[in-house]
Formats: structure tokens, C-alpha cells, sequence
């Protein structure tokens, strides 16, 4: 990067839609600023090194052992037109990135806010899902990362009001919120041991919740909503320790792999509580626009 070059966020503007753009009309930042006037343009003198590896969406489905198929397993047309009657169509979302994704540290329910990266995630993946058939509703857990990235969606997708539902928070790390992931078998040994553990009934100290308690609340959050929509597309923003437990319900014995920031992944819920994932880790709305993929969560290190 050039010294002085503006930046949003993380992306330089050059870099924005993968072409050379002018400052006064960079065409994604035009939409960001649609959904987050309040936006901060940020000069940074230094390179700023940081992981980027961006995975296809092929990749993703290579790694998660799902199903993602091109037949419909609920008797309904698999393209996305109108939603059979017989099953809700529910696209789950990843929040955008936020400071403590970038900097490794664990989320769990404390409330943080997206940083510009997030923001502008969130932005593309809202301008996406406008694009695609009619939306019916937008849910959200009640974190900021999540409520914040489900705002710039339901703008997009049809002013909806957002509904909050706290059962797709993300899991409760107890003690080990609002720490450094690298520095967990340092600061707290036994929170960290709790966190390792293939024990899905291994609470975390400090009022952490087990994996299995994190399935139990969010699978019947879905359900809910999908006995509420059949027939209908619905979008749901949560969470990566959430969606990986909502992947294990849909495909008990595949891989979920890495969740990334505003990834989507698209849910059939069908009659005679039967799930079928349709597609998984889809981030071909970020392949264009040359984003930076989060330095930490969306796997086991979810929080």
C-alpha cells in the first residue's frame, strides 16, 4: 500500500470492486455509506499485514462433508423462486467482522460492535440478498455484531423490522470473554481446558455454556422460525458457534469447517422435521470486492 492511501476500513479504495475507482464515487463504498452514514474514513501510513486467504465457495462445501445439493430434498423447485409450501427456506448469516474477530479475542455475549471491515461486509451481503428473490422477514441475534449487520439487510431487502431473538446469541464463554485467545492457557488453565474439551456437555467456568446447551437453544430458535415461515424465504444473522451447531442438526456426521464473516449458508426446513442444507460458506459477494478474511473465529474457536 501507498503511504497515505485512504482506506476503508481494511480495503484500500483502489482495491474496492477489484478495479481503480475515484475517491468521489467508489461504488461500494457509495452503498456502504447508504447503510452506515456515519461511517469513518481512516488514513493509514503503514502496511497493515493481515491474513487473507479468501476461500471459494466450492472450497467451503469441499470441507464441510454437507449436503449442498442442486435437487431439492423437500419436493420443491431447488432454484430460488417462490418457496414451496411444504418447507421455509431460511438463509442463516454470519455477523460482519468486528475489532475483537480481528484481534483474536473471544466474543462470547459481551456486545461488540463491527469495526468499517464489518460494516462494509455487512453492506455487501445486504446489496446481494436485495438482488435475489423476496425476503419475508429478517431475525437477529441481540448482539450488536449480529443486529447491526441484520439492519443493513432488512434496509436492503425491504425495510423490515428486525426481530431480535436472543436464543441465536453466540455461546456463553464464561470466563474466557474478553480474552485473548493465544493467552487462554496462561490467564485461565481451567476455563481454557473446559473450552478444549470433546465433552459436549463441558460448561465453561464463569457461567460458560456446554455445546450441547448452545444446540439445544438455537436449533429450537430456528425451528420456531421455520414452523412460523413455511413457505416463505426468511433471513436469520447470528453467530459462528451457532451456526456450527446448526450445520451439525442438518448433517450430523459433515464437517462444518470455517464460518466466515457474512458467509451464507441456506436451510430447508421441511415437513416432518427433516433439515437439508442448500448451500454453505457462500462469500462470492466479498470475491470482487478483495476482503480481508477475519484473523480468528467462524471454527472451533468460535466466541
Amino acid at each position: 500500500m501507498l503511504r497515505g492511501e485512504y482506506r476503508i476500513g481494511t480495503i484500500p479504495f483502489d482495491q474496492v470492486a477489484g478495479r481503480s475507482i475515484s475517491r468521489k464515487n467508489p461504488p461500494l463504498f457509495a452503498a456502504t455509506l447508504k447503510h452506515f452514514p456515519n461511517l469513518r474514513l481512516q488514513r493509514r501510513t503503514q502496511l497493515q499485514r493481515r491474513p487473507h486467504l479468501l476461500r471459494t465457495p466450492e472450497s467451503f462445501m469441499a470441507d464441510s462433508g454437507s449436503r449442498a445439493s442442486s435437487e431439492s430434498d423437500c419436493n420443491g423447485d431447488p432454484k430460488l423462486g417462490p418457496v414451496d409450501p411444504g418447507y421455509a427456506e431460511i438463509i442463516v448469516v454470519r455477523h460482519g467482522e468486528t475489532a475483537w474477530n480481528a484481534d483474536g479475542r473471544i466474543q462470547g455475549h459481551l456486545d461488540v460492535e463491527l469495526n468499517e471491515a464489518g460494516r462494509q461486509q455487512a453492506a455487501a451481503v445486504a446489496d446481494r440478498l436485495s438482488k435475489g428473490p423476496r425476503i419475508s422477514a429478517v431475525y437477529s441475534s441481540d448482539l450488536k455484531r449480529a443486529f447491526e449487520t441484520a439492519q443493513a439487510i432488512a434496509t436492503s431487502c425491504g425495510r423490515f423490522e428486525v426481530i431480535k431473538d436472543p436464543d441465536l446469541r453466540e455461546r456463553n464463554l464464561g470466563d474466557l470473554q474478553g480474552l485473548v485467545y493465544q493467552e487462554l492457557a496462561k490467564i485461565n488453565p481451567e476455563a481454557h481446558k473446559a473450552f478444549l474439551s470433546h465433552r459436549t456437555d463441558q460448561e465453561i467456568p464463569g457461567g460458560g455454556e456446554s455445546r450441547d446447551q448452545v444446540y439445544q437453544r438455537c436449533t429450537l430458535s430456528l425451528k420456531r422460525i421455520g414452523s412460523k415461515h413455511k413457505g416463505e424465504r426468511v433471513v436469520v444473522v447470528t453467530h459462528g458457534g451457532v451456526i456450527r451447531a446448526l450445520h451439525k442438526r442438518a448433517s450430523p456426521n459433515g464437517r462444518a469447517g470455517k464460518i466466515m464473516n457474512t458467509s451464507v449458508n441456506i436451510f430447508h426446513l421441511c415437513d416432518g422435521d427433516k433439515w437439508v442444507i442448500k448451500a454453505w460458506g457462500d462469500i462470492s459477494h466479498l470475491d470482487q470486492t478483495k476482503f480481508l478474511e477475519s484473523g480468528f473465529g467462524g471454527d472451533r474457536t468460535s466466541g
